[in-house]
């Protein structure tokens, strides 16, 4: 809303209108930001329907959303953002921490001083000609020992309407800052300022992108892009890279997980969080629909939990957003139903393809692709067009409480007790389907060491390995020896209670000698849960491992699965020899982490190896 008041801001292109708040250091913050930026107005967001539905009217107006049809995808809109802007830009992100040993090897790191030097200059007048919209959001639910509060600034109503579905946003998240609440500083601007009478562009961005974070003053800066995590600052940036340091400073956890609850048959009950690198799996484990009879999994987050431990000694979880960023290609009804049935509507699609009926496409959507499409660039495309119809990154935002499957707790500001917490990768051999960690030490070992090989030459040498600690490589605030660290020291306050989680380390794609997978995946990866689950009631045994305890051949449900028993015991074994290399191999993550390295991570390494003889 934009409101007005006697104590208006005047500014160099126009007025701001204050909402009535009684927090001097956020309206001066706000005043500041618009002197430095010179927005033509200023508009604080209420989080409300009647605001949503104008700033969707006034994209569709610009361009910036084209409306489906309301007949197949209710509500629901398509943005193609500039070519320029697809995707994070990791080698444009950086941790400003004041020493560089702080941020440590696996960050960008550059001098906080030199980097607000560079910002100011970016920022001057990087917002004339266009409405700054002010956004306080909460991370989780109000109430929780963990939720915290920002304030994003920004230039993009694409952002505000994003925010205001991917987190609690508005007059709500005011409250709280109201009642005395530290809250976190994030700036961002598109980089596109608009002379008087200039036409605007439908998606309008900037060559030069600079995501900056500055973990001691808990602030984000972001320049250039509209995209994402780039531009939607509650995620990836306050979600992991502040949270992290926030959580490291305060006793917490802020982790790149997914979280569930399973329900067995006899009504047996775990909660589930899971950290798995990119294309390992990791939604589509959020939204399980298990092939095991009796057998339910209910969605608590997809991408992002924060933990905390509780005043009886227990790790509780929650996850702190309120919607999904999920990447469309490859979901379809055989990978992921409960995704499909969760963007019926309310749902903007960004760089996907649009059909001639107003509807939308990806790659893997259907096995067979539409004869003709507008691909995500607006160009006419058809299946001989030797080009992907929609954007390999893009992107659907949706209400988590649109998931068919979403547990009613999901925003319980209690969370809820984590049981077992998995680690995953993406290996064709070396690693078994499942083994349960022989300690928390070495659950943090096989976290800081977890590893996938490379799906496609455009990230790399196809199959090149490539170690991502906690599946937070991109996204740990501060070093990520300390980080280990860390982990070790929630370790050691869990042992107080007793109450430890059990960790198992998953990977979905051994591969057999022909090539081939030899699991299948999917809702048959409660069979693996099931047998977890025996393993929390302490009903099933298992066979002691360099890696763990893996399951015996009998205890792992295989019932209905067409698979021998070479296969079988394949995927649930392990080469002494290979686990040896892989752990010598580890070493120079390690080796290159340094000093920070807890001597527990070493311990667990040279363990594995002494094991493996």
């Amino acid at each position: 809303m934009t409101t007005t008041s006697n104590d208006s801001l005047t500014i160099a292109d126009g007025h701001a209108h204050v909402v009535a708040t009684t927090r001097k250091d956020l309206l001066d913050w706000v005043a500041e930001i618009a002197r430095l930026t010179k927005p033509m107005n200023i508009q604080w967001c209420d989080g409300s329907l009647s605001e949503r539905q104008d700033l969707i009217a006034l994209m569709v107006e610009s361009e910036t959303l084209i409306p489906l049809n309301g007949e197949l995808r209710p509500n629901s809109f398509l943005a193609r953002s500039n070519p320029d802007d697809v995707a994070r830009v990791e080698g444009r992100t950086f941790i400003c921490s004041e020493s560089e040993k702080d941020a440590g090897p696996t960050n960008n790191w550059h001098d906080p001083d030199d980097m607000r030097s560079t910002l100011s200059g970016l920022f001057t007048e990087s917002m004339r000609g266009r409405t700054m919209y002010v956004i306080p959001f909460l991370m989780g639910p109000v109430g929780s020992p963990v939720t915290r509060v920002g304030v994003e600034i920004t230039d993009s109503p694409y952002v505000v309407v994003s925010m205001g579905t991917m987190t609690r946003m508005g007059r709500i998240a005011l409250d709280v800052i109201e009642s005395g609440a530290d809250w976190v500083k994030a700036v961002h601007s598109v980089g596109a300022p608009l002379e008087a009478g200039e036409a605007d562009v439908a998606w309008p961005c900037n060559s030069t992108k600079y995501i900056s974070h500055f973990p001691e003053s808990r602030e984000i800066w972001s320049f250039g892009s509209a995209y994402g995590g780039n531009a939607l600052l509650g995620k990836k940036s306050f979600a992991l890279r502040i949270a992290s340091a926030m959580a490291r400073d305060e006793g917490w956890l802020a982790e790149h997980m997914m979280l569930v609850r399973i329900t067995s048959p006899e009504g047996q009950v775990a909660h589930i969080a899971a950290a798995f690198p990119s294309a390992c799996g990791k939604t589509n484990f959020a939204m399980m629909q298990p092939t095991l009879p009796g057998w339910t999994v209910e969605t608590l987050g997809d991408d992002i939990v924060w933990m905390w431990i509780d005043e009886n000694g227990l790790l509780r979880a929650l996850n702190p957003e309120a919607g999904f960023f999920g990447v469309a290609p490859g979901t379809s009804e055989a990978t992921n139903p409960v995704a499909i049935q969760t963007l019926w509507g309310n749902t903007i699609f960004t760089n996907v393809a649009l059909t001639d009926n107003g509807d939308v496409w990806w790659e893997g959507l259907t096995k067979e692709k539409p004869a003709h499409l507008t691909d995500w660039t607006g160009k006419s495309w058809s299946p001989e067009s030797g080009t992907p119809a929609a954007h390999p990154n893009s992107r659907f935002t949706v209400a988590i409480d649109q998931c068919p499957t979403a547990a009613p707790e999901w925003s319980d500001p209690r969370g809820v007790v984590v049981d077992a917490i998995i680690f995953g990768g993406r290996r064709s051999h070396t690693m078994p389907l499942v083994t349960e960690a022989r300690s928390w030490a070495h659950g943090v070992y096989l976290g800081a060491t977890m590893a996938s090989e490379r799906t496609a030459a455009a990230e790399g040498t196809l199959g090149e390995l490539r170690r991502d600690p906690f599946a937070m490589a991109p996204f740990t605030g501060y070093n990520v020896g300390d980080h280990w660290a860390h982990w070790l020291s929630i370790g050691e306050r869990l042992r107080v209670s007793g109450r430890f989680p059990r960790i198992f380390h998953v990977n979905w794609f051994r591969r057999g000698d022909d090539g081939q997978f030899l699991w299948p995946g999917f809702g048959d990866n409660i069979r693996v849960v099931k047998w977890m689950m025996e393993r929390l009631q302490g009903t099933v045994g298992g066979v002691v491992s360099p890696v763990g305890t893996l399951p015996k051949l009998g205890d792992l449900d295989l019932h209905g699965l067409d698979m021998d028993v070479a296969d079988a015991n394949a995927i649930l074994s392990v080469d002494g020899a290979d686990i040896e290399s892989d752990a010598v191999d580890a070493q120079t993550l390690l080796t290159t982490i340094g000093a920070t390295v807890p001597d527990e991570v070493w311990s667990e390494n040279a363990e594995t190896i002494e094991l493996c003889s």
